[in-house]
């Protein structure tokens, strides 16, 4: 078998993931890549999804993916057959962000696991991050259910593709090392520690957990017998509590992880830093310039506080494609905006106009990839510093 499966903890949409797409490209040269639409196929803005993604790996890769939409398992005949052979044809097949558990529900007895498999076994990518990510093992963890509604922690049954392409009977858990709880434990994509020492018991006796650091990826060549681990984070074993982790830059053989387990392996779990986390989200390039623009405006500074938005106004643009579903983009908006009205006190208009500037052209690029609400905002926050904007055919227009 000669195929890589992709398993990505998050940021499969993001500027950080950017290297190692072009990379695992590579692997499938010019055969189609396509997205399967179903993870997300349930919300309402599931076409803004697609969209989105495509245009990220259009303009970050140069890679234009054909979508196959199975958001509800197709009807029998043309419908099924036409969706079956867009998958079966792909030589970089990718899935991403949404519900695990519905995802399941529209795979389960279909020929999607199938075509998983010969997409692999035919040499191609199998790319599934996030939501996908967790429907690969043995058994998934229905996030939304346990950490939204408030269900008791429980495991339902997985595609176990995992355990099919690399005989390791594995349970897969993305965003393993996710901080977005701040002060509360939202490790090992969402459930914490506790909600997963009370689920871990429940798996069977030669299951154990690989999880998989956000912006992180690990390259599981089934041909070689080995993972690669690439991105800014790390891959972690774990079973009965027990965790042994290896960070980016790594290869193991898969053999590594019975061995370790035969070897022994660290009595504890390795704990994830709750501190804000370095430059790999849109949430701490928010809280980076934040920083510096306080900084500038205590120093009386106008080009420096400048400076913050406009590196805060690229980040909200490198971030655009992002479909991680989260509020890092609001609290993004809304940084920029208290900035924007603090650099009325003491910037003229002459300073003001590159920010403007900037700000217009990120407009432009909201209304283009149809993020309405990001445009209006931007609208809105510089009609209240005296900004007249009127959208032409020949382009926008500002006064």
């Amino acid at each position: 078998m000669t195929g890589l499966l992709v398993i990505m903890g998050s940021g499969e949409t993001a500027p950080t993931m950017v290297k190692p797409h072009r990379e695992i490209f590579k692997r499938c040269g010019d055969r189609p890549a396509v997205l399967l639409d179903t993870p997300y196929g349930f919300q309402e803005n599931a076409d803004d999804i697609s969209a989105k993604a495509v245009k990220y790996f259009a303009d970050s890769t140069g890679r234009r993916l054909a979508v196959v939409e199975w958001r509800t398992t197709p009807a029998p005949g043309l419908p099924l057959e036409r969706a079956l052979s867009g998958l079966r044809g792909a030589g970089w097949l990718f899935a991403g962000p949404g519900s695990p558990t519905y995802a399941l529900r529209q795979w389960a007895e279909t020929p999607i696991p199938g075509v998983l498999a010969e997409v692999l076994e035919a040499g191609g990518v199998v790319c599934f991050a996030s939501a996908a990510a967790l429907t690969l093992g043995s058994h998934t963890i229905p996030v939304y259910e346990i950490y939204k509604a408030g269900v008791d922690p429980h495991w339902v049954p997985g595609l176990d593709l995992f355990h099919r392409m690399t005989g390791l009977p594995a349970v897969i858990i993305p965003h393993y090392d996710n901080t977005e709880g701040g002060h509360h434990d939202t490790r090992f994509c969402y459930l914490g520690e506790r909600r997963l020492a009370l689920l871990e018991p429940l798996l069977p006796a030669d299951a154990f957990i690989i999880g998989i650091d956000e912006h992180t990826a690990g390259l599981f060549d089934l041909a070689a017998g080995t993972v690669e681990i690439v991105g800014n984070g790390g891959l972690t074993l774990r079973r009965g509590g027990a965790s042994q982790r290896w960070p980016a830059g790594t290869t193991l053989p898969f053999s590594v992880f019975s061995s370790s387990f035969t070897a022994g392996i660290s009595s504890s779990p390795v704990v994830a830093s709750l501190d804000p986390p370095p430059l790999t989200s849109l949430a701490a390039s928010t809280l980076e310039t934040t920083a510096r623009f306080e900084r500038c405006f205590e120093a009386r500074d106008p080009d420096g506080c400048v400076a913050a938005a406009l590196d805060l106004e690229q980040a909200l643009q490198d971030w655009i494609a992002d479909t991680d579903v989260s509020d890092e983009r609001e609290q993004a908006r809304a940084a920029l905006r208290s900035m924007l009205v603090r650099l009325g006190s003491f910037a003229g208009p002459d300073r003001f106009a590159p920010l403007v500037s900037a700000l217009v052209e990120l407009r432009t690029a909201a209304r283009s990839g149809r993020d309405f609400a990001l445009s209006d905002l931007l609208r809105d926050v510089l009609a209240s510093v005296g900004v007249s904007i009127q959208d032409t055919p020949a382009g926008t227009l500002w006064v």
